[in-house]
Parts: C-alpha cells; sequence; structure tokens
C-alpha cells in the first residue's frame, strides 16, 4: 500500500496533504484498489464550500460508486481536471496526480484530528484482517 507520510487520513480513506493553510485532497490507494478500476470522477465546483465529513465527490468504478468525505472544512479552490479525461489516475496515482481537489482550509487544525500514515496502516490492516476472518 502507497502511503505518503505527509498526509493525514480518515477512516472513510481520503487522504489530506496541507501546504501552508491549504491543501490537496484525494482517496487513498487502498481505497482505489477496492474500488477496482475507476472510470469516472464527479468532483464539486470552486467555491463550494465543505465541513469537515461532508460529502463532496463520488467516484465511479467498474464494481461501485462510492462517496468521497471531507477530511477538514475549507472551500474549494482548485480542481483536478485532468482526471474528467483520464479517471484511471485514480488507480495509477492516487497519492500524487491523482488527487481530487484544493481547499483553502477553514480550521487547519481539524487535520490534527485525523490519523498520520503509522495510524492509518495499522487501521487498514485491522480492516484487512477482518475482512479476512469473515
Amino acid at each position: 500500500m502507497r502511503l505518503d507520510q505527509k498526509c493525514r487520513y480518515n477512516k472513510t480513506h481520503e487522504w489530506i496533504r496541507v501546504e501552508r493553510c491549504e491543501a490537496l485532497v484525494g482517496i487513498t490507494d487502498y481505497a482505489q484498489d477496492q474500488l477496482s478500476n475507476v472510470v469516472f470522477v464527479e468532483l464539486p465546483e470552486i467555491g463550494d464550500e465543505f465541513q469537515q465529513g461532508d460529502v463532496f465527490a463520488v467516484v465511479e468504478s467498474v464494481k461501485a460508486a462510492s462517496e468521497c468525505y471531507m477530511p477538514a472544512s475549507g472551500n474549494i479552490i482548485a480542481l483536478n481536471e485532468e482526471l474528467l479525461e483520464a479517471p484511471e489516475l485514480v488507480n495509477e496515482e492516487p497519492c500524487t496526480r491523482g488527487w481530487f481537489v484544493r481547499i483553502a482550509l477553514d480550521n487547519p487544525t481539524e487535520v490534527d484530528q485525523l490519523m498520520d500514515a503509522q495510524q492509518y496502516e495499522a487501521y487498514v490492516s485491522r480492516l484487512v484482517e477482518e475482512e479476512g476472518r469473515q
């Protein structure tokens, strides 16, 4: 599983990488793997505002559609429009070129509530272990 040590992660498998008072947001390598081949990404509009935990995007794959939840409150200042033409970037490079949105953070301290890479890796390991038992 590919993880970026500079990111924070939530339990719904989105990542956020803070750059001053802005942040990039996307879905994790684990999430894209579970979805399989991503065929479409529905992004919000520039200027849309979201609270931590709000649905901000939808990812459609050959398996299912999945909602994406905002890891921290803020408003959308940029979209990865490359995903509209090449949604497979979510599968190929989920932690880099497959980012979804850039946000202006309302409250940067919300990010401190999220898991760091080691905590997220342990969380996913427990999930995989539980799935193996079912």
